[in-house]
């Protein structure tokens, strides 16, 4: 008895036509009439885009338009944290929903324009002009009434006539008369329109991405690869995965990947700040370890230890300082370069000795 019931979801299900299945979900679709949004199943159901990302695309579409989109303009509207929304849009990106590009302003200001398709497949695909629509073929359409004699446009090209028997006399009185080129025995035909459109092809608004990439950058290598380097490189690579869980690499991928550590280790590079370059901040979900080890081994490789010439061609040279000096008048000290008087003791015997001269 203390168990509630949803008379209204009862009352519902019994309203559905047809039967109901025995499992799964069971969909009871109310129309909206106000404050809706449409959302295709191309987005909904996207094999590859995360939930997360699949959510911010469906927000980012329910927005109006002119709103702002960004990571802190979206984190001060929704719950997600900052790192959650960028990796968002950056799926977003990636998949062609969502697109930044920079735009020059009449003031010469740069600003960034955020621009959210729904379908970006179709953007690629061509369009075709739509055909004039055609009666059924049962329903015979009634030919436009001919213009006068006298303004019937000149006709341009002929039609091919059949050849005229020598037999059959021709009447000059049925000039004039209109011409029937309609073949026998198919009826009334559907005559097109005398201004067809001319067939435009369609230009996308955003053309494929054809500018060719730009090479990527090769992995390090050390300069040699003694056996201490690579025994130190494998068991470092190896023992990723006790930090990060993430990051379980196969032996190939060890392999692989050995050298660029050993061009790390070579720089006299900590293996402490090695780990924790490789497995702070990584993204989530991670689908491919090798290839994000791969991408920071080679874009924050440090530059090698200076050497002591060059630290010492850089070395500013020493200042030379003006030792302190006691006065042996009045024991006060002061800077001077030899011993001596101050500049006060110099003052008052000096026309005292001058007078006694």
């Amino acid at each position: 008895m203390d168990t509630q019931q949803n008379t209204a979801l009862a009352r519902a299900l019994t309203e559905l036509p047809g039967p109901l299945p025995a499992r799964g979900v069971i969909h009871i679709a109310i129309r909206h009439t106000d404050r809706f949004t449409v959302v295709g199943n191309d987005l909904a159901q996207h094999p590859t885009l995360s939930t997360t990302a699949v959510g911010f695309a469906v927000r980012i579409q329910s927005l109006p338009q002119g709103t702002e989109i960004g990571i802190k303009a979206l984190a001060a509207r929704f719950r997600e944290g900052e790192k959650l929304i960028a990796a968002a849009l950056r799926e977003l990106e990636a998949h062609g929903y969502l697109q930044r590009a920079r735009t020059h302003l009449p003031n010469g200001r740069i600003v960034t324009r955020t621009v959210f398709c729904n379908q970006p497949a179709a953007l690629l695909r061509p369009r075709i002009a739509a055909a004039p629509p055609q009666l059924p073929p049962a329903v015979p359409q009634i030919p436009a009434p001919q213009p006068p004699e006298q303004e019937r446009p000149v006709r341009e090209t002929a039609a091919p006539q059949a050849p005229v028997p020598p037999d059959v006399q021709h009447d000059h009185e049925d000039d004039h008369a209109p011409l029937d080129h309609t073949p026998q025995g198919l009826g009334p035909q559907v005559l097109a329109p005398p201004h067809q459109a001319p067939f435009v092809p369609f230009v996308p608004l955003v053309p494929p991405p054809t500018a060719p990439k730009p090479p990527r950058p090769p992995l390090p290598q050390p300069g040699e690869l003694t056996p201490q380097l690579d025994r130190a490189a494998t068991a470092l690579l190896g023992d990723l995965r006790r930090h990060a869980p993430q990051l379980v690499l196969s032996e190939n991928d060890i392999r692989h990947l050995t050298p660029a550590v050993a061009a790390w280790l070579e720089r006299d590079t900590h293996p402490d700040t090695i780990r924790h370059t490789l497995t702070s901040d990584l993204p989530q979900p991670l689908r491919h370890p090798a290839k994000l080890l791969k991408h920071r081994l080679t874009v924050l490789l440090p530059p090698p230890l200076p050497g002591p010439q060059e630290l010492a061609a850089h070395t500013r040279p020493r200042i030379a300082v003006t030792p302190f000096q006691t006065c042996d008048g009045c024991e006060r000290a002061f800077r001077a370069p030899t011993p001596g008087n101050c500049r006060d003791c110099r003052n008052a015997h000096g026309p005292a000795q001058a007078v006694a001269a």
